[in-house]
């Protein structure tokens, strides 16, 4: 077997911005080895620089060719490469964060490597037939993007409001550019996005804070009109393309995670004028209209909830700290919750209604559905008699929080507490009454469908 080192210089080719554009990578330039590159030889992708390392892993798709330099990505170049030797390729792995340069400084096995030892060499460098099984082994560790099935990480974020975080290290996480303001990452599905008063008045970005839930943000484009392109489109489309705006504060060094935001679904963006960069001629900027998510959106006319997304009642996730109380009842728990949400959907369409899950735009319920001119939104609760009142108390609150929010945006809004189980003080029948909350659970849910 043969495998090679393909070199990529993001300071002359902006392969993210290509990723992010939804191209393809099927070709690189070769000066070195054209006799002994062939078609099915295996290739990893390297991109130089300080935080660069092993980003994909792929496939040589034929012989090495004559490239005359008519370049169909041509746009993602900093000056064109012009006539050269390239090599057609498919990329079948990329990773969720590089394998850095110094993993292989630390490894025996590279120590001789030339992408070491001559980095600067032209494409590609060789690897031997060790070097590329331990580097196989090491991006099977390494959660990745099949590009067969467009198929996405798993994407689980664990920064909160607050929080502070190097720019590399948060792109080395979740993906995207590591330069910009709008940062759509093809590897997680977040769209991340940077707010600097310190250097956006240079380019016309004029963001505003209309209060703590409620922030205007200028799209992307430093000259000319602004237009919905990139990052302008990866905002824009976001709940369509099933990804979460993530706002950061600062754009280099260290940034602040400053929590979840939508579009505001009555009026999500709007026209204004700018200066171009350094007083530039006035221009069109896009201003985004972003509600934090948890904060109402009671607007008249939004709808609510989105097609019902299954709950995977195999897999349980590990406790989130190693000092999580009894893992193995969590897990049952966490089951439970899921096997009845999945039984109430499966009701819900028997009786021919659609089961909706909740978007961002919504208070955080387990279901919902429409009969007529009523909203119905649901909170599951599975009970062991050690929690039995704090799981009803809990369910209560959340359901009258989550009908207030809705009642603006639906004729009727009703709750319904469903339970794993009949609860074992009578009391809570009465109290749920009197609160206007259907409580109900399997074999006595009659009054769900009254």
């Amino acid at each position: 077997m043969t495998a090679w080192v393909l070199v990529c210089n993001p300071a002359r080719f902006r392969l993210e911005d290509l990723r992010a554009d939804g191209g393809e990578l099927d070709s690189w330039t070769v000066r070195r080895y054209r006799n002994e590159i062939h078609k099915g030889d295996q290739f990893a992708l390297w991109i130089s620089g300080p935080d660069g390392g092993v980003v994909a892993l792929g496939e040589l798709t034929g012989e090495p060719f004559w490239k005359d330099g008519e370049e169909t990505d041509h746009q993602y170049w900093a000056e064109s490469p012009g006539p050269r030797h390239a090599v057609p390729l498919r990329v079948t792995q990329w990773l969720e964060s590089p394998i850095p340069r110094t993993w292989f400084t630390d490894h025996e096995v590279f120590a001789n490597a030339g992408i070491l030892s001559q980095p600067f060499a032209g494409n590609p460098h060789r690897l031997t037939d060790e070097q590329w099984e331990t580097l196989a082994d090491r991006a099977a560790q390494t959660v990745s993007v099949e590009l067969g099935g467009r198929m996405l990480v798993d994407d689980e974020w664990h920064l909160q409001p607050g929080e502070e975080i190097r720019r590399v290290e948060l792109h080395d996480r979740y993906g995207g550019s590591r330069q910009g303001g709008i940062s759509p990452s093809v590897q997680s599905r977040n769209v991340l996005f940077f707010t600097d008063a310190s250097t956006g008045e240079q380019h016309g970005y004029d963001d505003v804070w209309e209060s703590d839930d409620h922030f205007r943000y200028t799209g992307e484009g430093q000259t000319g009109d602004q237009v919905f392109t990139k990052g302008n489109k990866a905002i824009r489309d976001h709940l369509k393309d099933g990804r979460s705006l993530r706002l950061f504060i600062g754009s280099r060094g260290t940034v602040r995670y400053a929590g979840e935001w939508i579009l505001d679904p009555q009026e999500p963006y709007s026209w204004g004028r700018a200066k171009s960069t350094n007083g530039g001629p006035e221009r069109k900027v896009i201003h985004f209209h972003l509600i934090r998510v948890g904060a109402a959106v009671t607007a008249p006319g939004v709808p609510v909830g989105s097609a019902y997304r299954v709950e995977d009642e195999t897999t349980v996730p590990a406790p989130a700290t190693p000092s999580a109380p009894d893992p193995a009842l969590m897990g049952r728990n966490l089951t439970k919750h899921r096997q009845l949400q999945n039984q109430l959907a499966e009701q819900v369409r028997a009786r021919g209604m659609e089961p909706l899950s909740p978007t961002p735009a919504d208070p955080a319920f387990d279901i919902a559905w429409h009969d007529g001119d009523t909203l119905t939104v649901t909170e599951v609760k599975s009970l062991r008699p050690e929690n039995e009142s704090h799981q009803l108390r809990t369910g209560i609150g959340q359901l009258l929080d989550y009908v207030d929010q809705l009642s603006a945006r639906a004729t009727q809004v009703r709750g319904v507490l469903w339970l794993e189980r009949t609860p074992l003080e009578e009391r809570w029948l009465g109290i749920c009454e009197r609160a206007g909350v259907v409580l109900a659970w399997p074999g006595e849910d009659a009054k769900v469908w009254e």
